[in-house]
């Protein structure tokens, strides 16, 4: 009897192992692959909303950081990191 106990012990911990890696690991790798697509993705023109909410256009891409224009007389030029862009919107022109 005891052996079994133990069996189902086990089961019990491999069941709830596997229940936590499809509710929370797998997500954010999912999530991390498709933030990865996006910034490599970005092409100056595409308008951006950052991680604090801003909204603005890019106006150069480099490596690890873009040029983010803001404000409707744009003349608001800020040079950020990539990370810190939230959504991308592509240039329909």
């Amino acid at each position: 009897m005891a052996e079994s106990s133990g069996i189902v012990l086990v089961l019990y911990v491999v069941g709830l192992i596997a229940i936590m890696y499809f509710l929370f690991i797998r997500p954010q790798k999912n999530e991390e692959k498709r933030t990865k697509a996006m910034l490599a993705d970005l092409e100056v023109g595409d308008y951006i909303v950052t991680t604090s909410g801003f909204y603005g256009s890019l106006i150069a891409v480099e490596e690890d950081t873009v040029v983010v224009e803001f404000g409707n007389n744009r003349n608001c030029r800020i040079s950020m990191k990539k990370s810190a862009i939230a959504q991308v919107e592509k240039n329909q022109e």
